[in-house]
C-alpha cells in the first residue's frame, strides 16, 4: 500500500513522493524500534507547533488541497447552521444538491482499491449484488468552537503518555497529539477529540438476521466530558483522574428495559483503571463490573461487536502495539445528513447483509492509518485492527479488524457528519460488519428518536452506582 505521507522521527508532515510498499515496511519497522518499545516520543517544539492554523489546519491536518484537486484545501469547515435550523431539530443537510460522482460495485471495484480499504473491498465482494459505494464531492465540513483550537496549540507543545501509553497528562481539551508521532499518540486523538461537554444521546441500535429481521434495542445515553469542559486544566485533571463519565440505559424492548450501565473513564489507567457498574433488572441491585472492557461482548450485541469497538475504539489500548504507518487518500462516509435525516425510517435503513447504500455518502479524505497487532501473551478475540482516522477531526472512519487466522473478520464504518450547533464531527450512525456470520450490528440510529443535547448540564451526582440504580428502576 502506498502512503502520501509518512511518520518520521522528526513529526514532520511534509508531502512526500509515492515510495514503495518495502521502503514503507522499513520505516515503519524504523518508527517501532525507535517508539514502539517506550511507547512515548519526545513533545514538539514550539516551532513546529506554530504549524498549527498555518500549513496545518488547527488540528493538525494538511491544511492545503491534494495535488489534483479531489480534496479541497481546508477553509474552516461548516461556521454556522443552514437558514432554518432550530436546536433540537435533526440536522438539515448543507450539501443536499450535491450529486452522485461516481458508483463502485463489485464490476468495477479493482479500478479504486487503492482509494479502499480491504475491507471495504472484501464487503463489495461479499455482497456483490446490493452492496455499492456512491461518492460526492469531498467537502471539508469539521469544524470546532476557537477555544478548542486553542487548547490543542496548547496541549501540542506539552502533553505526554504516561507509562506504558495507558493514559496521558499535560492536556486539557480537545485532541492532545495534533501532530503525532506514534500510533498510541494518533488513537489518543480518536479518544479525546472534542464532542462538547456534555451530551444526551436517544436512539437505539439493531442487528437484523440473515433475512433483515431485527428488534429494535433503544438507548438513553449521558455522557459527561469533563476533559472537555471550557476552562479545564491539566492540572485539574490530573487531580481528578477523570477523562468523562457515561451512563446508559436501555429503554425497549421491554425485556430488556431498565438494563443499565454506568463507566468513569481515567485520564491515567494505571493511577486507577476504568470503574464501570451494571443494574440488572432481575435482580435489581447494582455490581461493580471489571469485565466491560476490550473484548466482553458489547451490550445486547448478539455477540456482534466487543466492548471496545463502541465509538470505534475506547478504553485502554495496553494490549496490542500501535504503529503509525502514515496517511493515505481513502473514500469515507462524510456528512451523512441523508442518513441521519427524520425523513428516514429504521426499516428503510436496515436491510439483510448491510445498510442500505444509497441512503449513504462517501467522500475523498486523507487519513491517518495506524495498525494495531495483539501482544504476545495477551488475549483479545481481535488479533490485527487497523483504523483508518480522518485527519480533520480524529474519527475514526473505518476499521478493518482480523481474526487469529489473520483473515479479515470485521469491517466498522462511522457515518460522521458535523453537529453544526456545536460544532463538532461525530458519527451518526456506527457498522460493525461480521464478515463470516454474514450479519451487522448498526448502533446510534436516531431518525426516529429526538434529537441530541448538546446544551443539557450534567453533574457528578448523576453518574453514581446510587444513580444508576434509581435509573433503572424507573
Amino acid at each position: 500500500m502506498h502512503y502520501l505521507f509518512k511518520t518520521s522521527t522528526s513529526r514532520k508532515n511534509k508531502i512526500s513522493k509515492h515510495g514503495s510498499v518495502k521502503k514503507v515496511a522499513l520505516l515503519s519497522v524504523a518508527i517501532a524500534l525507535v517508539f514502539g518499545s517506550a511507547n512515548v516520543a519526545a513533545k514538539i517544539t514550539s516551532q513546529e507547533a506554530a504549524k498549527l492554523g498555518n500549513e496545518l489546519t488547527p488540528m493538525g491536518a494538511v491544511q492545503a488541497a491534494n495535488k489534483d484537486g479531489s480534496i479541497p484545501a481546508w477553509t474552516g469547515g461548516i461556521t454556522k447552521a443552514p437558514a432554518g435550523y432550530k436546536l433540537g431539530d435533526h440536522h438539515q443537510d448543507p450539501f443536499s444538491g450535491d450529486k452522485i460522482l461516481y458508483t463502485i460495485n463489485a464490476g468495477n471495484v479493482a479500478k479504486y482499491k487503492n482509494i479502499l480499504t480491504p475491507g471495504q473491498v472484501k464487503l463489495i465482494n461479499t455482497y456483490p449484488d446490493t452492496y455499492k459505494i456512491n461518492v460526492y464531492k469531498t467537502r471539508r465540513s469539521a469544524s470546532f468552537p476557537s477555544y478548542v483550537y486553542d487548547a490543542v496549540k496548547a496541549n501540542a507543545t506539552r502533553a505526554e503518555l504516561v507509562e506504558g501509553g495507558n493514559g496521558i497528562k499535560g492536556a486539557a481539551i480537545g485532541i492532545p497529539f495534533p501532530i503525532p508521532a506514534t500510533g498510541l499518540e494518533a488513537i489518543w486523538n480518536h479518544i479525546l477529540r472534542y464532542r462538547g461537554e456534555a451530551v444526551v444521546r436517544f436512539g437505539g441500535q439493531a442487528a437484523p438476521t440473515k433475512s433483515g429481521d431485527y428488534t429494535f434495542i433503544g438507548f438513553d445515553d449521558r455522557l459527561m466530558l469533563p476533559y472537555d469542559k471550557k476552562g479545564a486544566t491539566p492540572a485539574e485533571l490530573e487531580k481528578t483522574n477523570i477523562l468523562f463519565k457515561f451512563k446508559q440505559k436501555v429503554t425497549e424492548p421491554a425485556r430488556l428495559a431498565g438494563t443499565a450501565l454506568l463507566v468513569h473513564e481515567t485520564m491515567d489507567q494505571i493511577k486507577t483503571p476504568r470503574q464501570a457498574w451494571t443494574y440488572n433488572t432481575g435482580q435489581r441491585r447494582v455490581r461493580r463490573a471489571p469485565n466491560v472492557a476490550y473484548d466482553a461482548p458489547g451490550t445486547a450485541s448478539d455477540g456482534l461487536r466487543t466492548t471496545d469497538d463502541f465509538d470505534m475504539f475506547n478504553g485502554a489500548p495496553n494490549r496490542y502495539t500501535w504503529t503509525l504507518k502514515g496517511k493515505q487518500e481513502l473514500l469515507i462516509p462524510y456528512n451523512d445528513y441523508r442518513l441521519h435525516s427524520d425523513k428516514v425510517q429504521y426499516k428503510d435503513i436496515l436491510q439483510p447483509g448491510h445498510i442500505n447504500p444509497d441512503l449513504v455518502r462517501y467522500e475523498k479524505h486523507r487519513v491517518w492509518v495506524v495498525e494495531a497487532n495483539l501482544k504476545p501473551d495477551t488475549r483479545h478475540t481481535y488479533k490485527k485492527r487497523v483504523f483508518y482516522i480522518d485527519e480533520d477531526s480524529w474519527q475514526v472512519a473505518i476499521t478493518d479488524i482480523y481474526d487469529n487466522r489473520d483473515e479479515l473478520y470485521r469491517v466498522g464504518v462511522a457515518h460522521g457528519l458535523n453537529y453544526y450547533e456545536v460544532p463538532t464531527q461525530w458519527s451518526t450512525l456506527e457498522v460493525f460488519h461480521d464478515l463470516q456470520s454474514r450479519r451487522y450490528i448498526a448502533m446510534g440510529l436516531d431518525n426516529q428518536a429526538k434529537m441530541y443535547d448538546f446544551s443539557v448540564k450534567l453533574s457528578d451526582k448523576e453518574f453514581t452506582p446510587s444513580a444508576l440504580r434509581r435509573e433503572g428502576r424507573r
